[in-house]
């Protein structure tokens, strides 16, 4: 429970704002959605459900990784 002056207070008032908040830059660092899921006591579909338009800024990272491990095939070049 928060105390009255917390609760009174913006922050307090908006508690879900910065639980919004942690959630979604956890997913956006890449931390796995069914670790984000079990620390939020949430599922996996409802954290998606909620939270996948604010995901963003993964991709150039999961290209890196995928082509590290040789999963892209080779593009031809352009130009």
């Amino acid at each position: 429970m928060l105390p009255p002056h917390v609760f009174e207070s913006p922050t307090g008032k908006r508690l879900y704002d910065n639980r919004h908040t942690r959630l979604t830059k956890w997913l956006n660092d890449g931390i796995p959605p069914a670790q984000v899921a079990h620390w939020a006591g949430n599922s996996v579909p409802v954290l998606l459900a909620t939270y996948a338009r604010c995901v963003e800024g993964q991709l150039p990272d999961l290209k890196r990784r995928l082509e590290a491990a040789g999963d892209l095939p080779e593009l031809p070049d352009v130009g």
